[in-house]
């Protein structure tokens, strides 16, 4: 028997390059006529701020030169913005996460309760934190009972949607087992899919308590209390040294509560 010629190798061709796509420029060059109209439209000028650049610069030049003997005044507005922030961040944090588990898919208890749910939270986060302060001084007068409000209403929507879309992507099987053993909907909740998403939710609320320290001082501008009424009222007399001040103080601070709440939360998640 004679062996079979082993059959001819064909060379190796390249691969035919795909033809390019007008996609990635075509919508870059939509943005950047939707960002010209826009700018025409509100009338935005470069010139006015070449033109107030020197007043600008010493603006800023005031601010820092900060006037360190203001720190003591601080003290007292930082502390409420801490309570303000911390009595919110609970508060809220507890409330959205009922309705977190109604705005998810995996957990709700029927489409129609999932579909008021989040069109209610789409309504509550349809507001801005100083809208809802303002609502709320004009309610109950200027104090930190209305920045508390305010920011209950943020961390609630966005606590819910945070933790909505954790609890989407959860593992089912434990879910499939207890509703298999008999358990009803809220057991099933309580011991299959809390357990799943609490780091989760944990970590939320801390990155939640970060962000009420920064919105806590925009309330406070429109006396929704804490360091952003101090703020408002240096701002007013055009006190930048004491504004510097602040600024420095707010810096500090949250930098501190930001580097405490990420090394909990990779502890956690």
């Amino acid at each position: 028997m004679t062996a079979s010629a082993s059959p001819a190798t064909t060379p190796s061709r390249r691969p035919t390059k795909p033809p390019g796509s007008l996609l990635l420029p075509g919508g870059l060059f939509i943005v950047v006529i939707i960002t010209i109209w826009a700018a025409l439209a509100i009338g935005f000028d470069l010139g006015k701020i070449v033109d107030n650049w020197d007043r600008g610069i010493a603006i800023i030049g005031e601010v820092l030169d900060v006037n360190w003997e203001f720190f003591p005044r601080t003290i007292e507005p930082m502390i409420q913005t801490f309570q303000i922030a911390i009595i919110a961040a609970i508060i809220g944090c507890a409330v959205a996460l009922p309705f977190a588990f109604i705005a998810s898919r995996v957990t709700a208890p029927g489409r129609w309760w999932m579909t008021i749910d989040r069109w209610v939270l789409n309504v509550i986060r349809a507001l801005p934190d100083l809208l809802y302060a303002m609502i709320f001084v004009a309610a109950l007068s200027v104090g930190p009972t209305a920045g508390i409000l305010a920011l209950i209403f943020f961390n609630i929507g966005v606590m819910a949607k945070l933790l909505s879309e954790t609890v989407d992507a959860i593992d089912t099987g434990p879910m499939e087992a207890g509703q298999a053993a008999g358990a009803t909907h809220g057991q099933v909740v309580r011991s299959s899919v809390l357990p799943q998403v609490l780091p989760n939710y944990v970590a939320f609320a801390l990155y939640i308590f970060e962000l009420n320290i920064r919105a806590s001082t925009v309330v406070g501008l429109v006396g929704a209390g804490g360091i952003g009424v101090l703020l408002g009222a240096q701002l007013s007399y055009f006190r930048f040294g004491n504004i510097g001040m602040i600024i420095v103080e707010i810096f500090i601070v949250v930098v501190l509560i930001e580097l405490a709440s990420n090394y909990l939360r990779r502890r956690l998640v």
